[in-house]
């Protein structure tokens, strides 16, 4: 079973990105398993404590990525770029640099927005972002769900063009996984 990592750049309650990250992890079931992360306990990110004195939620945080086969990003757009949640995250995840439990990890990302056009900006400053990291974003029509309100209800994305937008990314992101495993084989 592939293993994935869902994280949000929404904490509240309601969240727009959750929603989607629990409607994909249903959708999924059986095929991958998505593990939807919590990023209240990481730290903000301080270089006086990377290596052995990163603290425990990070360690954490990076046993769980590099345990697993992929990750997928769904995050609202905040100030037209990425939540500092998620961002926070990402900062502990890409240290040492090119050499980080986030390097050659492959990634799928998808934004919210409760209005019609945001959602663009985050998934650019993700991408960017993850570039440098040398994550392997995977390629797949941009998932933006735009006027989020009217898309998702009950704690689930119902809107049909968006959620197969949404299950683009991840099947995406699993054609990614499967190559690098058959790839990874055939070099034994």
């Amino acid at each position: 079973m592939i293993r994935l990592i869902g994280m949000s750049g929404s904490l509240r309650n309601g969240s727009y990105s959750n929603a989607v990250l629990e409607t994909l992890r249903e959708k999924f079931a059986g095929r991958a398993d998505i593990n939807i992360y919590d990023l209240r306990p990481i730290p903000l990110y301080d270089q006086d404590f990377e290596g052995e004195k990163r603290p425990e939620p990070v360690k954490a945080l990076l046993s769980a990525i590099a345990d697993s086969d992929g990750l997928v990003l769904c995050a609202p757009e905040f100030n037209h770029s990425i939540p500092g949640v998620l961002k926070n995250a990402l900062d502990w995840a890409s240290r040492p640099a090119f050499t980080s439990v986030m390097a050659y990890k492959p990634v799928a990302i998808m934004a919210t927005s409760r209005g019609a056009l945001g959602g663009a900006r985050c998934l650019e400053h993700l991408r960017v972002a993850l570039d440098s990291m040398l994550s392997r974003v995977a390629l797949a029509r941009e998932v933006i769900i735009t006027s989020s309100a009217e898309r998702i209800r009950d704690g689930r994305l119902v809107d049909e063009t968006c959620l197969g937008f949404a299950c683009g990314a991840v099947e995406a992101l699993l054609h990614e996984i499967r190559l690098w495993r058959t790839a990874e084989a055939q070099k034994r």
